[in-house]
């Protein structure tokens, strides 16, 4: 790899924040498919699951949706290395997935709902309303071909960048595979393409964290302290609105 990891490099959303992102985002998304593997793939049965296990399921989507969250910031670190050498590529690849990945937290939006009619009401009701509302039109549909064209636009511009092998191109490209729309289960397909995420852009994450200078000790604790209770202020306000 002859990328520059130059802090210059990561003018948004910097070093630490993108390499931080462009770990965890993988590894959340992973985690979140793991959990509901042994449930049936198609939304009734989704939904009949988060009846009977609803913490794994809140915990399963839950994590699912941060990893599409904290992706978004990963994918433009992985674009700024990409640009220097292949800029529309870059551009392209970085546009439509991170458009793929709204149109992820988007479906997102629709399971949390779902779910809570289950709460609420029960699931044939939940079954009842997906069902005859499915299909239905709505502006981020015109974003699946992003979903799946994106991952494969951007590996072609990290192997041509020579920001990774074949081998880790080959992996960021399997996550064009990873299934889409509302509640939607795991399937092997899901597994293999986070999995594969993971193999391509942690290593990555990990280069650029240690890249460049250095934070004292006296600066890490500062973060590890304020971050956490940055979240539990965000967390407290949110639920107040």
């Amino acid at each position: 790899m002859d990328c520059n990891l130059h802090p210059a490099t990561f003018p948004f959303p910097g070093k630490w924040i993108g390499g931080v992102s462009i770990i965890l985002g993988p590894i959340f998304l992973f985690v979140g498919v793991i959990l509901r593997f042994k449930f049936n793939f198609f939304f009734p049965d989704q939904l009949e699951a988060f009846e009977s296990s609803s913490i794994l399921m809140t915990i399963s989507y839950s994590l699912f949706l941060a990893g599409n969250i904290l992706l978004s910031l990963g994918i433009i670190t992985l674009t700024n290395l990409i640009y220097k050498h292949s800029p529309t590529i870059a551009i392209w690849g970085g546009i439509f997935t991170v458009f793929g990945l709204f149109a992820r937290t988007f479906h997102a939006g629709i399971d949390h709902l779902a779910f809570q009619i289950v709460n609420i009401k029960n699931v044939a009701v939940a079954t009842n309303i997906v069902a005859e509302s499915y299909g239905a039109f709505h502006i981020v549909s015109t974003l699946n071909g992003a979903i799946m064209l994106g991952w494969i636009i951007l590996a072609t511009g990290a192997y041509r960048a020579n920001v990774l092998n074949i081998f880790q191109v080959t992996c960021l490209a399997l996550m064009s595979s990873l299934p889409l729309g509302v509640l939607k289960g795991t399937t092997v397909f899901s597994i293999i393409a986070t999995l594969g995420l993971c193999i391509a852009v942690i290593p990555l994450g990990i280069k650029i964290l240690k890249s460049g200078p250095q934070p004292s000790v006296r600066k890490i604790i500062a973060w590890v302290v304020f971050v956490p209770i940055l979240v539990v202020v965000f967390f407290v306000f949110g639920r107040l609105g």
